[in-house]
């Protein structure tokens, strides 16, 4: 079962602050909480995968056979991305718009292999694309200091971590149109890195480190840069796979959604954020530091994010394997503080929930109804949301201390300054909505994750004063964190 926690800091050593018994304003676990989390034997997938072929090898010759084992090699067939694709939803292509503006695109995309309980979570960022190598004296006079480069990280089997980062960005490309785009950190010898997607073997032939991925395949081979002393990682990472995609964003057969509505168009609410795949089927295999993980149809995830830099608090909830579903189900939920263009130390305070359910999306959303969350510094997350037509509640909590990552900031480029974890308990709840607001039919199943989550929150500094919030539209705040309220959060840089 899949699901994702974040959280968001800058201070690396210490993400668990500890708690102020004699603080006026503390985070606690509501006593009278009626969300219970119940264990079942019993495994029932939302995305189905196969368990015959969701196995773990190491990369040698040895002869396994008389262990009893029964291998089958997984082949991925590759496609090239096709005009016009069904399930394809705005906002898929490439953003940068040419300009010397602070500019960052990130990308995320996600498999997992319920049976070996283990996820591997891949995140493409470029950062300051108009500066294609590091800043000469005459451009930093010009533009001031700027982070620049591409990157790509890993959070893999057993919550290890790689990570490869180059300061030029030339060899970086995107599709204008299409969730399709590429990097070469180290081109074979005489050879010219891809501008565009190419077939798996030309790939092979004229990258020896770097990536591409489209919709439909994802592959490459990145070497670990040494950075990423705070975590324990891996040496190399490859990989080879194909995706069906089963939901964009919206309902199965219909046009898919924009995840902030109509204002994505517009550089005024940063960063932007889009959900590309809220749930596919992916082919493959993962080699992690010598050990090959095949699957075939593992369920898997894709989003992307663009702007100025990463939101000045967030945090962050995926799942889309579950225990007790009896369809496909799909969850993204997320929330926090966005910086408003223009307007100095001007936040956007929004959250929304989005749940795909035997072909039907649930949207709640600041321009539909009331979005509620309360969320700690770590461990506990809870949203509750009205859309005038339907309920739904989410309880998510995590004793996993979660692995600290990378995230284009605005101070300092892509620093260490993301906190994650793929362990966690899930529990989701959608009822009908009776005229009087209270809960109706009930939609969803006792749907629980049990074991591979992916949370995630994000804090600059100090955890703001929004505990507990609610978002009824577009809601701003100029106010500064309260040190004094808070001062229990602070985190030292």
């Amino acid at each position: 079962m899949e699901a994702q926690f974040h959280n968001f800091s800058p201070n690396v050593s210490s993400l668990l602050p500890p708690t102020n018994p004699s603080s006026s304003n503390k985070l606690y676990h509501p006593r009278n909480s009626t969300f219970s989390i119940p264990l079942s034997k019993s495994l029932k997938l939302g995305f189905r995968s196969s368990p015959l072929l969701a196995a773990s090898t190491y990369v040698t010759n040895t002869d396994n056979s008389s262990k009893g084992e029964n291998k089958r090699s997984v082949s991925p067939v590759y496609v090239p991305t096709p005009p016009n694709r069904g399930l394809r939803t705005p906002h898929s292509g490439y953003h940068y718009d040419g300009t010397t503006r602070n500019f960052f695109e990130g990308w995320y995309f996600k498999v997992s292999i319920p049976e070996r309980k283990q996820s591997f979570c891949f995140m493409y960022t470029v950062e300051n694309p108009a500066f294609a190598k590091k800043l000469t004296a005459l451009e930093l006079a010009q533009h001031g200091s700027r982070s620049i480069g591409v990157g790509a990280q890993i959070l893999g089997a057993y919550d290890k971590y790689i990570c490869q980062f180059s300061e030029e960005s030339q060899n970086f490309w995107g599709s204008r149109h299409e969730l399709v785009l590429g990097n070469t950190f180290v081109a074979e010898r005489n050879m010219r890195p891809p501008a565009k997607e190419v077939p798996p073997q030309e790939f092979d032939k004229r990258v020896l480190e770097g990536f591409q991925v489209s919709p439909l395949w994802h592959q490459g081979f990145i070497r670990d840069d040494g950075s990423s002393d705070y975590v324990e990682t891996v040496k190399t990472a490859r990989w080879q796979y194909s995706t069906r995609p089963v939901y964009g964003w919206g309902n199965v057969g219909s046009t898919q959604k924009s995840t902030a509505g109509w204002l994505a168009a517009f550089p005024v609410f940063e960063p932007h954020w889009q959900i590309c795949m809220a749930g596919g089927l992916s082919t493959g295999w993962i080699e992690w530091d010598g050990e090959r993980f095949e699957f075939e149809d593992a369920p898997s995830y894709s989003e992307k994010n663009w702007g100025g830099a990463f939101p000045r608090k967030w945090f962050w909830v995926q799942c889309n394997v579950f225990e007790g579903a009896s369809g496909e189900v799909a969850l993204t939920a997320a929330g926090g503080l966005r910086q408003i263009a223009g307007r100095s130390e001007t936040f956007e305070n929004a959250a929304l929930v989005g749940v795909h359910y035997d072909g039907i999306f649930y949207e709640f959303v600041p321009w539909n109804g009331v979005v509620n969350w309360e969320i700690f510094p770590w461990g506990y997350w809870y949203m509750a949301a009205d859309n005038g037509t339907h309920l739904v509640e989410l309880e998510a909590t995590t004793k996993d201390l979660g692995t600290t990552l990378r995230a284009p900031t605005a101070e300092a480029g892509l620093a260490p300054a993301l906190k994650d974890t793929c362990f966690g308990v899930l529990k989701l709840q959608i009822w009908e909505r009776r005229y009087d607001g209270t809960k109706g039919k009930y939609i969803s199943c006792n749907v629980v994750s049990l074991h591979k989550n992916k949370f995630h929150n994000q804090m600059l500094h100090l955890f703001f004063q929004y505990v507990f919030s609610k978002t009824l539209s577009h809601e701003t705040s100029e106010r500064r964190p309260s040190v004094d309220l808070m001062s229990d959060f602070f985190f030292k840089i």
